[in-house]
């Protein structure tokens, strides 16, 4: 019987110890080759794009030649104004990609021996430059398959089968409860949206999907305008999970590891930062079969590519936050 890449030796490139171990001039050097992976680590200027700079001996900053500004290895980047000490983000990215299902901000409080509130933005602002990489997808082509869950809020039931109600119904619904809209290519990417409802999400996946794609979807009424642009095969989850080719497993196994990650790791998701999580989850089913080490190595590329978060920066201070 053939091992499960997750237990094989090729799922396990990267060391926790080894990052953890790292001198700051090992962990600085790291964090050159991961932004500046164009020019083999050496620093360009965030301001002007030019590569002719300054070095100090006294602080790891540089200057442009050209614009004569100063930087860092961190400066206009989601990490930038940084407090913490570049050895303990690329652990905190480290972690972060090891969590199958996610990785809860108290847990990872606990790990860099952070407050709470530097543990949570620190893991959103990564979900936020995951999302991003994953927001850069051209339209879905071959077979694609759709589906919708509900995800976010929560009403707890009575105590007594007698007192409780049906969560379900429009008058119980916070707002806080979001329906992810998966579009899922077989054997290629995942794209997740966010809507009130699934019926919403039928323009976007419209244009989300190209018209020569070959669309799965359940037997919910809503699905039905997608008849007129796409070729349509439907399944009837009453009657069975599959029909020949016409199913929707995988976005059924999306939703698997969301439902995981939301009740065993998380608990509690709110609805305004659901498409972020939905976005994490749909980078690691897309990278599944990707070792730890690449994996650390495109969140880590992912997070020093994103500019400045215009949400995580300065979020605990902001009082109409």
């Amino acid at each position: 019987m053939a091992q499960h890449f997750l237990l094989s030796t090729a799922a396990r490139t990267l060391s926790l110890a080894k990052v953890a171990r790292m001198s700051d001039d090992e962990a600085h050097d790291a964090f050159k080759a991961l932004r500046w992976t164009a020019t083999g680590g050496k620093p360009v200027c965030p301001y002007c794009d030019c590569d002719a700079c300054y070095t100090f001996k006294a602080r790891r900053v540089f200057k442009c030649k050209a614009c004569h500004r100063q930087f860092s290895v961190t400066s206009g980047t989601i990490f930038a104004n940084r407090k913490l000490a570049i050895r303990d983000y690329l652990l905190a990215i480290a972690i972060f990609v090891n969590g199958a299902k996610g990785y809860a901000a108290l847990q990872l409080s606990r790990d860099l021996s952070v407050q709470y509130k530097t543990a949570f933005v620190l893991s959103h602002k990564l979900r936020e430059a995951i999302a991003a990489e994953q927001a850069q997808v051209e339209q879905m082509m071959g077979h694609v398959e759709i589906d919708g869950a509900y995800f976010g809020g929560h009403i707890r039931p009575a105590n007594h089968k007698a007192d409780r109600i049906d969560r379900r119904r429009a008058k119980y619904q916070t707002g806080k409860r979001r329906v992810v809209v998966v579009m899922r290519e077989r054997a290629g990417r995942t794209v997740t949206t966010v809507f009130g409802s699934e019926g919403q999400s039928v323009p976007t996946i419209g244009k989300a999907v190209h018209p020569t794609a070959t669309v799965y979807a359940d037997e919910a009424t809503h699905w039905d305008a997608l008849h007129a642009r796409f070729l349509t095969k439907r399944i009837n989850h009453q009657q069975s999970y599959s029909t020949d080719e016409a199913n929707t497993n995988q976005a059924e196994s999306f939703f698997s590891r969301m439902r995981r990650a939301e009740i065993g790791t998380h608990h509690h998701i709110s609805g305004c930062y659901l498409n972020t999580y939905a976005s994490e989850m749909a980078w690691r089913e897309d990278n599944r079969r990707v070792s730890n080490g690449e994996q650390f190595l495109m969140a880590g590329s992912a997070a020093l590519g994103h500019p400045v978060s215009r949400v995580w920066a300065g979020y605990w201070q902001r009082a109409n936050r």
